[in-house]
């Protein structure tokens, strides 16, 4: 070999390119870290899910028996006929019997009223876990006399106490104990629907056992004896599902809770996702700098006869360490975070949940974190394949070669399919999966394509007539290493899911608010009997209300579609009806007209029924659809009894949203005016105090009326959004963090890169007020364009969400936005002199002996 050729055929040392590696870092390893902790956020978030969801996953194995509180649980809408009876008595060892339904519960002491879930208990249930109360012993006692249990709820907001009363129906109960929690029950359900548990022994006397009443019928068995429960079930099921009852066990139970918090996990998993995401970008941008900042070694190593391969793995052993030490970080860090977790859901999940360090969740997170750093710095770093010893001489690298080189598109692709396949694990689902990729890519490609229009509209805007200051400090949003297009992408995207989070909100509680203004109906009294109805019309005119409207409730059930009864469903299973059309027990109406919340989308509307022909029946098109009904088809109803054949004469779309009596199936006049019913009516309470004076004049006359006020959903709900609400801030926080982490590198690294340029301007003179007068305009300007385009996409995500989700009108407050849109801008600002004191405050000589 001649002296001096280099030999590319040479086998590769591994060990020196660590050694190079190790040594090119020693300058820039602050730098580099620097880089890399843009993804410490994001692993931390995935690390404290995973963790969390590893340890509830334990938990619900643990704890299943007790959110049953049996071996087998039965239940059902309607009673028992005397063959299934005697089926049900003769299960298990231990058996104990529930009713529950919705009563207005009036407390005497207060004269408060509230829509309650009464529970009337008989035997030993629960034989798991128990039922938490305060004294420990009212749990049980309570079933030896007329005594009640009390949600603790109810008892805060009347100011109840332990030996007060409370009247349930025409019955007075003495409160022997609080009640805590319910088995299976979570914090939110309480707050939604506050049981109160009394012994059924004393439920026929309250009188709630009336016609049109919805009660629950649930029976509990215990196996003292060794018993095969999935035989059993098996067994039982067709026999059940003849009867439109369902059964429960543990095993059941404990898929059940586990599949719904999965759901609850892997829209945490995608919040933090969307974090890491964030902290991508930052990676790709900071590693693209880097890479431009070391041309020169990297072209002086080609000179020595390094391959360009090795120099590119040089730089990638570089990164992998970084990455790997970022990802342990953030590791750590979300192990710590999962302590907070169980504080965070506490109110939603019906168990007590523990917190234990999970390996495979910091394995997970680890390995995720050095995929990612992997990928998006392989963006910038393929180009040190293309850097020649030239660039010793010609200090400059052209882009457009990087822009033609395939690898680059291969790792767009590579990127791609990582996230549509981490999507795919956390939904299961490729259209979900499909759809999350593209709302994101569609948000990058936004911001970015505001980015590189603002810097051409800059480039040429920009003319000499302007000031020096403004000119100087617009020009650095698109000159060479500008940081324009991060800032854009990094900033704009936390902006856009904070937006988003609050634009929701304020439509669904903005439409509860709508439905209870003016005079549209915002109370409702149910179960109202025939014989009461002109009373309790009379009574709600003579407080000064009006009776918007008085509606009859049939209760029936659907025997035939078609000709097809349940049991052909159980024989053939290529019929299109779903088994719930057969089992379900359906609330409907009789009319001669529609109403306001209703449109004819096919078919005719026919409000009168003709003597001796089949009933002409409008359905709701999702009942149409789950029937899988047409116009015409045959449809046998079962009212009390009695066969009633009929025919779909039209398909109405419902606006469930409306605050009114909306019904699955509406039946002519002519029909079913003789049939068993009870009676809705609609009234509007202007204020809170003529609410409450109110329902204690029913609840006093009518006991068995029950009564849904709409201001106390309002802020049910209103409770019930602030609480998930925080959820997702808390998530989203990890989204904003780690914006404001890329936020600092990104400025840091565009603080090296303007060195020169500031040492350049104090050396001709410029004072440090012109410096910081520069460097606030260019900040100011990225931060408020940043945050306006997040805030407009934020717009533009709600509004579909709205429509084409909710399906309500779209109205928010754009106050949240307005507010979010100056603290973004002005921490940009802050954050963006912060990191230029070195260049203001040191002499330039100083500054140049420092990064030389």
């Amino acid at each position: 070999m001649e002296t001096g050729s280099v030999n590319y055929k040479r086998k590769m040392n591994v060990r020196w390119l660590f050694n190079m590696a190790w040594r090119d870092s020693r300058k820039n390893r602050s730098r580099l870290f620097l880089f890399i902790s843009a993804i410490v956020f994001g692993i931390a978030a995935l690390v404290a899910i995973y963790a969390f969801k590893y340890n509830v996953q334990n938990d619900i194995n643990g704890q299943a028996a007790t959110l049953i509180g049996a071996d087998l649980s039965i239940s059902g809408n309607r009673p028992a006929d005397a063959s299934l009876k005697r089926m049900l008595d003769s299960l298990g060892d231990k058996r104990s019997q529930e009713r529950s339904f919705a009563s207005m519960a009036y407390f005497p002491k207060s004269k408060g009223t509230r829509l309650v879930q009464v529970r009337a208990l008989q035997g030993d249930f629960p034989y798991y876990g128990t039922i938490e109360t305060t004294p420990v012993q009212a749990g049980t006692s309570f079933k030896k006399g007329q005594m009640a249990l009390v949600d603790k709820t109810l008892m805060l907001q009347f100011n109840a106490h332990v030996g007060d009363s409370i009247k349930i129906g025409n019955s007075l109960f003495l409160i022997t104990g609080i009640l805590n929690r319910a088995p299976g029950q979570s914090g939110v359900v309480a707050g939604i629907a506050p049981v109160v548990y009394i012994p059924m022994q004393y439920l026929e006397q309250t009188g709630l056992l009336k016609i049109g009443s919805r009660i629950n019928y649930n029976f509990y068995y215990k196996f003292t004896k060794p018993v095969n429960i999935n035989r059993l079930t098996k067994k039982l099921d067709p026999v059940l599902d003849k009867a439109g009852m369902r059964y429960e066990t543990i095993e059941s139970r404990k898929e059940n809770t586990g599949r719904n918090f999965g759901d609850l996990s892997r829209f945490l998993s995608l919040v933090g996702f969307v974090a890491l995401l964030l902290g991508c970008v930052g990676v790709a941008s900071a590693v693209h700098i880097y890479v431009r900042e070391k041309i020169a070694s990297i072209a002086i190593m080609r000179c020595l006869g390094v391959k360009a391969s090795e120099a590119f793995l040089i730089y990638l052993i570089q990164i992998v360490g970084i990455g790997l030490i970022g990802s342990v970080t953030g590791a750590a860090l979300g192990t710590a975070i999962q302590h907070l977790l169980p504080l965070i859901f506490k109110d939603f999940l019906p168990f007590t949940i523990s917190v234990q360090i999970s390996w495979m969740a910091i394995g997970q997170g680890i390995l995720l974190g050095v995929i990612i750093s992997i990928l998006f710095a392989l963006l910038p770093l393929i180009s040190v394949r293309n850097i020649s010893p030239l660039n010793t001489l010609r200090i400059s690298f052209d882009d457009a070669g990087f822009s033609r080189d395939p690898l680059r598109w291969l790792v767009y692709v590579l990127i791609i399919l990582f996230i549509v396949g981490f999507t795919f694990l956390q939904l299961d689902s490729w259209i979900g999966s499909l759809f999350f990729t593209l709302g994101i890519l569609i948000a990058f490609m936004i911001l970015a394509a505001v980015a590189w229009l603002l810097m051409r509209v800059m480039k040429l805007f920009i003319n000499g007539s302007w000031n020096y200051l403004w000119r100087q400090g617009f020009a650095n949003l698109y000159r060479p290493n500008n940081q324009t297009l991060i800032l854009m992408v990094s900033i704009g995207l936390s902006t856009m899911f904070i937006c988003i989070l609050f634009f929701i909100q304020s439509i669904l509680i903005g439409q509860v608010q709508l439905s209870s203004s003016g005079n549209q109906s915002n109370m409702i009294l149910f179960d109202i009997q025939n014989s009461q109805k002109d009373a309790v019309a009379n009574l709600t005119r003579k407080q000064g209300l009006p009776v918007i409207q008085q509606v009859p409730i049939v209760t029936l059930r659907i025997e035939q579609v078609r000709g097809k009864t349940a049991a052909d469903l159980q024989k053939d299973t290529t019929i299109k009806i779903s088994h719930g059309v057969f089992a379900y027990e359906y609330r409907v109406t009789f009319r001669d007209s529609l109403s306001e919340s209703e449109k004819i989308t096919d078919g005719t509307w026919i409000g009168k029924a003709e003597p001796g022909k089949d009933i002409p029946v409008s359905v709701e098109e999702n009942l149409a659809k789950r029937a899988d009904l047409k116009i015409g088809d045959k449809i046998v109803f079962n009212v009390q009894g009695v066969q009633m054949p009929a025919y779909v004469s039209s398909v109405r779309k419902v606006n469930w949203g409306k605050v009114q009596t909306n019904f699955q199936v509406v039946f002519p006049t002519g029909v079913l005016e003789d049939a068993p019913q009870f009676q809705v009516l609609l009234t509007h309470v202007p204020s809170n105090n003529v609410s409450a004076t109110f329902q204690r004049a029913v609840v006093r006359s009518f006991p068995n009326v029950s009564i849904i006020d709409l201001g106390l959903i309002l802020s049910v709900l209103d409770e019930l959004l602030s609480k998930i609400s925080y959820v997702i801030r808390f998530m989203s926080a990890f989204s904003i963090i780690t914006g404001v982490v890329v936020l600092i590198a990104s400025v840091r690294i565009s603080k090296y890169q303007r060195i020169q340029e500031s040492v350049l301007l104090r050396t001709l003179g410029a004072s440090r007020k012109q410096i910081f007068t520069i460097t606030a305009l260019e900040y100011l300007f990225l931060g408020s364009l940043s945050a306006l385009t997040g805030i407009l996409i934020a717009f533009g995500g709600s509004w579909l969400l709205a429509k084409y989700s909710f399906e309500i009108p779209y109205t928010v407050s754009y106050l949240p936005a307005v507010i979010l849109f100056f603290i973004i801008s002005i921490l940009t600002v802050i954050i963006g002199l912060l990191n230029s004191r070195g260049v203001l405050n040191k002499p330039p000589l100083e500054i140049l002996r420092t990064n030389a």
